[in-house]
């Protein structure tokens, strides 16, 4: 990652922001946030990647991760969940999109691919303490709330915040904490 931001503590749980480029809207059907959720269910199989807590909105994701070459893995998550993502929006007919995710490419990025999905870096906070952890899930899971999506964090489809309902069955679930 071509950050000021980097994971300094590898073996701790980091809550974890990741933006579409100039905020696009890309996460508005169902396909493109199952992309994501397929993609974190890999890493977890695959790569060791324990996943917390997340939320998926429209142009961003947040999630409490932690595991071996976590970095890596993170880099690694936005790469392929780019390729796949630009498949579903060219399927989707989304068109517009495509042209503002070439447009937007950050100029040191020419000669690379055509079109920029993710910003640069996720922004990592180590979580060192239960106190924190609670106030990572709270923001997190109340992030479609504040912004007017939905009234209560459990509705929101996308997020984990409906994991500890009695009866409910999660979108994806979550590794415990510690």
């Amino acid at each position: 990652m071509r950050s000021r931001y980097r994971i300094h503590e590898p073996d701790a749980a980091h809550f974890i922001t990741s933006t579409i480029i100039e905020w696009l809207p890309v996460f508005t059907t169902g396909a493109c946030c199952d992309i994501l959720i397929r993609s974190f269910e890999h890493c977890r199989q695959h790569k060791g990647l324990r996943l917390h807590a997340w939320v998926i909105l429209d142009n961003h994701f947040h999630a409490v991760v932690s595991g071996p070459e976590l970095a890596d893995t993170i880099r690694d998550f936005k790469r392929f969940t780019a390729r796949m993502l630009l498949g579903q929006l060219q399927a989707e007919g989304r068109e517009w999109l495509l042209n503002q995710l070439a447009y937007f490419r950050a100029a040191h990025r020419k000669g690379t691919a055509e079109h920029q999905v993710w910003q640069e870096g996720v922004h990592p906070q180590a979580i060192p303490s239960d106190e924190i952890m609670e106030q990572k899930l709270t923001y997190l899971h109340n992030n479609p709330v504040k912004r007017g999506l939905v009234a209560s964090p459990e509705h929101w489809r996308y997020s984990s915040a409906h994991e500890w309902l009695p009866g409910a069955i999660p979108v994806l679930s979550c590794d415990p904490w510690r």
